[in-house]
């Protein structure tokens, strides 16, 4: 497959990272946006010096209107968006009952309401190059939910609401919508959470360990080749057996 033009969303984050760094490597154009240029810079510079050429587009996707410019700038550095990964995520974790309305907010605006604003503007010139592929990163928790993070669940449950019926509309056109739902991840988030908290986590992984940020990234590549082109509106679950749906 010739090299195509990928935006990952939240790419200077762990898992994002992983990924920008997987697509790069594959051969693809990468850009992800950022909102803190003096970090976004270093970040880019990290990589640079890793062999991998990053394009940086500033841009919050949690607002339609960033989130526009963001995509047009990128489509200026590198062209028609072919791969959009919605990778962009926060957190802001405590029980409903204590929830305040900005928590809630943040929390599906960021998580949710951007996959709508990152993908609006990308999904009609797919939709006339007849070729497109768009991932969402939700996460375990919006599918067995999780104690305190009722804003969490409900937009990362919400992502894969959006891939299914987004991948009906849209796989006439060779455009393929599916989702990457991560487990606990070694990213340095998790790696935070005091070592009690994290070893209990850990105790309830089948696979008795955290997952990899380039796992991740390898199961979001599964879905970008054109072999992959009959695969649409899946959730492909990447936990080490810690929820097994079907």
């Amino acid at each position: 497959m010739t090299g195509r033009v990928a935006l990952v969303t939240g790419g200077t984050g762990g898992i994002g990272t992983a990924i920008c760094k997987r697509l790069a490597a594959a051969g693809h154009k990468v850009a992800t946006n950022y909102r803190n240029e003096e970090k976004a810079k270093a970040w880019q510079a990290r990589l640079r010096s890793e062999g991998f050429e990053i394009a940086l587009a500033k841009g919050d996707v949690s607002t339609a209107e960033d989130a526009e410019a963001m995509v047009r700038e990128v489509e200026r550095q590198v062209g028609p968006v072919d791969i959009l990964v919605n990778n962009a995520g926060i957190t802001r974790d405590t029980t409903f009952h204590r929830m305040t309305s900005q928590q809630w907010n943040e929390v599906i605006c960021t998580n949710l309401n951007s996959c709508f604003n990152v993908t609006r503007p990308v999904i009609e010139g797919m939709r006339e190059r007849k070729w497109g592929r768009i991932i969402q990163i939700s996460s375990i928790n919006g599918q067995k939910g999780q104690y305190g993070q009722a804003n969490y669940a409900a937009a990362k449950a919400g992502m894969h609401g959006f891939t299914i019926s987004l991948a009906q509309e849209n796989a006439r056109f060779g455009i393929t919508v599916n989702t990457v739902s991560p487990g606990y991840i070694g990213t340095d988030m998790v790696m935070a959470v005091p070592e009690e908290v994290r070893n209990k986590i850990v105790a309830q992984i089948p696979t008795g360990r955290l997952g990899e940020p380039e796992e991740i990234a390898y199961a979001v590549s599964f879905f970008i080749p054109d072999e992959a082109g009959w695969i649409t509106g899946a959730n492909l679950s990447a936990n080490g057996g810690q929820y097994m749906g079907w």
